[in-house]
């Protein structure tokens, strides 16, 4: 049927109409990683007091280790060293992943033995590698201390004493306010900046190759569990803290949360056992042992150069004091 002038110039219209707003929708719709948002809600009275508690001594049995201690905000909120040093110098045995924009993990840990970032606080807090304490010494001193008590009962009217889930529970919103937003590539995602050649032809590279497989959404991994050397077996690699640690399943053996990518190139040593000093050289692991193919040393700084538009701004609640 073919239209008379009025009704056709009604359908190109709506035509018009139509393909302007889809030019006018960000590439944000249609890409597997999406922006950080600029602002996340969290209380900050409770995170302030959560920050302090982050940078306390006194929750380690030997008055020595911190929060802090292995999330060193330097390098990216991880650990540089390929492990970290508990109370009276006890060695862990797996590589202390970044805590910043941990609120957006699916799970925590490599493991994800905790299902939140409450639990997760809880962790370090009990571990005889870590800071050696029970629930009962946390609340002691800290409610012997001069300042605490009267903090905890700002963050938490009508309290009478300092309670272990309310120590707890103010790492974990300091924790949820460390967030990493405005990076290059999201940026980009919002139409309000570009990539450079390099950087462009790293992200096509990174989708392509099957990069983008694991490493999507939000934090550019963190939501799923996957194997590592799916294709190729690792060597080199030290065993341990995978999914097989808490199920005695061997399915899960080599089984890990995928970590975020954000921030990446702040976070280095790199795997599971931290055993991979250098970008290039994950890289070149991945690329062989998860994907079946060795990367050129072109391939690998197109992928560098991607990865690198990562890096967010710092978490405003470390900006300020």
């Amino acid at each position: 049927m073919q239209l008379t002038w009025p009704h056709a110039r009604k359908a190109r219209l709506v035509l018009s109409g139509l393909v302007l707003l889809l030019t006018s929708v960000s590439v944000l719709a249609f890409e597997p990683i999406k922006p950080i948002p600029r602002q996340v809600a969290y209380n900050e009275v409770k995170a302030q007091l959560g920050k302090r508690l982050f940078f306390e001594p006194l929750l380690s049995l030997d008055e020595t280790v911190t929060c802090a201690s292995c999330h060193d905000f330097a390098s990216g909120g991880a650990d540089p060293r390929v492990v970290s040093l508990g109370v009276y110098n006890r060695k862990g045995d797996i590589n202390a992943p970044t805590v910043l924009n941990s609120r957006f993990n699916f799970r925590q840990f490599w493991n994800g033995r905790a299902k939140d970032l409450k639990e997760q606080a809880s962790g370090p807090l009990h571990s005889p590698q870590e800071m050696a304490m029970d629930p009962t010494k946390v609340e002691e001193r800290l409610n012997k201390h001069p300042e605490y008590p009267a903090l905890f009962r700002h963050a938490y009217p009508n309290t009478e004493k300092i309670v272990f889930d309310q120590v707890v529970d103010a790492i974990a919103e300091f924790e949820s306010a460390l967030y990493t937003p405005d990076s290059k590539f999201d940026q980009y995602l919002r139409g309000e900046g570009t990539l450079n050649p390099e950087e462009k032809a790293g992200y096509i590279l990174f989708k392509s190759i099957g990069c983008i497989t694991c490493h999507n959404g939000i934090n550019v991994g963190g939501n799923s569990f996957q194997y590592l050397g799916v294709v190729n077996p690792v060597e080199g690699v030290k065993p341990g803290g995978d999914v097989y640690a808490l199920t005695g399943d061997p399915f899960d053996k080599n089984r890990y949360k995928v970590p975020s990518l954000r921030n990446i190139e702040l976070t280095a040593p790199y795997l599971h056992d931290g055993s991979k000093k250098t970008l290039a050289d994950v890289l070149d692991v991945m690329a062989h042992h998860n994907l079946g193919f060795r990367l050129s040393r072109e391939e690998n700084n197109k992928l560098s150069a991607f990865l690198l538009t990562l890096t967010g701004k710092t978490p405003a609640i470390l900006a300020n004091p």
